[in-house]
């Protein structure tokens, strides 16, 4: 095994717990969030303001690397750690959260939470003639999906997810699965779920090939996390926990495109069942009301775009809530864009230049932005860490959920 994972205290109470992630990069203190730099780069920022944030672990993407620039390139570069240059620990996911995008929730708006009872988001049949394109087809096999780039046909198995995502060299990857969306019926999550369990043992003894062919000492292997997936349903999820968690997976990952209301649920069915003693990362999950849920339940790494996206337009977190920076109340304030925050934005800038900025389209402005959401959301998690260390986590979480739910700009 190429990581080590160990856990230093457990949430009197709760599923939750305080660990230690090492891996041949550097060490992770979970419960911790995982900055996403989808194309080898973190949207707006250098690696260098990155770490300085606080981050200590990185997520790039499976699919979008191997179509541009390749991850045989990126191997001939020594890996995505000398290619982006990031010297802590990496990881990158599988690309079955890319083939849910393409296919069955192309042109939804459909993410990673959801609100289970909006109508607009509800999805059409899966069938090739459906009036909404879509670039993805999922067989027994793997995917075949088009290119979002140039529309050139490719065909992923499981292997083939694993085979890339050795080359790219991250410290831990992801098994191939079928992301679902919450809205599907039963009788399609059952499908969708065999196939990830089919697909999941696939991928492993794929990995332990790769690493038997991996001349010794010569370059680390990587961790391989399972994912469970099985929907809104109990006995889905339960049944993926047991299964996935029964196959020897260095770590787990929970998938799925949730209803807001059944996040907590799920995690719990969930971490009820996974083995105690490996790390699980909720994959997609980002927003400060979910990562309380998260933590509590038994999470140990979160990753998700939220907080870059969002400061890239404009949609900026402040302890009495998000703000949209943009708007014209903002225009005179001289005050710093969240007076409890200790991130170097604001320190040095006012609100009022902030909003200049988004108004005058800088691009100075989205890379504060994303600076200042990247530093509260990573700095939240460690302090839900520090909570659990000095048994002051309920205490944190009521005092910091009142606050954040005061103000509505």
């Amino acid at each position: 095994m190429s990581i080590k994972f160990s856990i230093e205290k457990n949430l009197e109470g709760a599923f939750g717990r305080v660990g230690i992630l090492e891996t041949p990069h550097g060490t992770v203190h979970t419960p911790a969030f995982v900055s996403v730099g989808t194309k080898a780069t973190v949207k707006a920022l250098t690696p260098e303001q990155v770490k300085s944030l606080g981050a200590e672990v990185v997520l790039a993407n499976t699919y979008h690397l191997y179509l541009e620039p390749g991850a045989e390139r990126v191997k001939s570069f020594g890996g995505l750690h000398k290619f982006m240059n990031w010297s802590g620990p990496l990881m990158t996911d599988s690309g079955g959260f890319q083939v849910f995008s393409l296919g069955v929730a192309y042109g939804k708006e459909l993410s990673k939470i959801t609100k289970i009872t909006n109508p607009s988001q509800m999805i059409a049949e899966r069938s090739l003639d459906s009036e909404m394109p879509r670039l993805a087809t999922i067989g027994a096999d793997g995917v075949s999906f088009r290119s979002h780039i140039d529309g050139s046909l490719h065909y992923i198995t499981p292997e083939k997810s694993i085979e890339i995502q050795h080359d790219l060299g991250a410290d831990i990857i992801f098994a191939f699965d079928e992301c679902t969306s919450p809205t599907e019926d039963i009788r399609y999550q059952e499908e969708a779920l065999e196939r990830t369990h089919r697909w999941a043992e696939r991928s492993l003894e794929h990995h332990q090939r790769l690493n038997l062919k991996n001349p010794k000492g010569l370059t680390s292997v990587p961790a391989l996390f399972g994912i469970v997936q099985g929907g809104r349903e109990e006995s889905l999820r339960r049944r993926s926990a047991k299964f996935i968690g029964s196959l020897d997976f260095d770590g787990f990952g929970i998938g799925g495109s949730f209803a807001k209301e059944d996040l907590e649920t799920a995690v719990k069915w969930v971490n009820e069942i996974l083995p105690k003693g490996k790390p699980r990362h909720l994959l997609g999950i980002g927003e400060p009301e979910d990562l309380f849920v998260g933590v509590e339940n038994g999470m140990d790494l979160f990753d998700c775009v939220a907080p870059t996206r969002n400061g890239r337009g404009g949609t900026l977190y402040t302890s009495k809530g998000k703000i949209n920076i943009r708007n014209a109340e903002f225009r005179e304030d001289r005050a710093p864009l969240d007076p409890d925050c200790p991130c170097e934005v604001c320190k040095n800038y006012s609100r009022a230049y902030l909003c200049h900025l988004y108004r005058a389209h800088e691009m100075l402005g989205g890379t504060l932005g994303s600076m200042h959401n990247l530093h509260f959301i990573i700095n939240l998690v460690r302090r839900m860490r520090e909570g659990i260390l000095d048994g002051t986590f309920f205490e944190f979480k009521k005092e910091f959920l009142s606050e954040y739910t005061k103000y509505k700009s």
